[in-house]
């Protein structure tokens, strides 16, 4: 169940973020100063091939898996989002739905219909 990470660092200048994390997903969520939301980024599959979902207001969507910067017998080099293709918006909704736990309704709600209209 996503529960949320308190004293997020903020950054000076960007809009203030709210982050939930579970073993399985971690959710963004970039808010305006009138606590409207201007985009987010769920990342899922944490453990087997993490791959992320990112909406902007101004941009729009954006799937990606995350190269998670793993080289053995190297040094670890910093994560990566790369282009990735399908999106199982209707799994992907199933589940967020059925864990969203501490995550506010209204922001819930928000996040699960920009899943569920995404179109590649």
């Amino acid at each position: 169940m996503l529960r949320e990470i308190r004293d997020v660092r903020q950054v000076r200048g960007e809009p203030r973020r709210r982050w939930f994390s579970d073993e399985d997903f971690d959710l963004i969520v970039w808010i305006d100063p009138e606590n409207r939301i201007l985009g987010f980024q769920l990342c899922y599959d944490k453990q087997t091939g993490q791959k992320a979902l990112t909406w902007l207001k101004d941009d729009g969507y954006r799937h990606s898996r995350i190269d998670d910067g793993d080289n053995p017998g190297k040094m670890k080099a910093s994560p990566v989002l790369e282009a990735d293709g399908h999106f199982d918006r209707e799994g992907i909704g199933r589940r967020f739905r059925e864990n969203r736990g501490d995550v506010p309704s209204e922001v819930a709600d928000y996040v699960y219909d920009k899943i569920m209209n995404y179109s590649f």
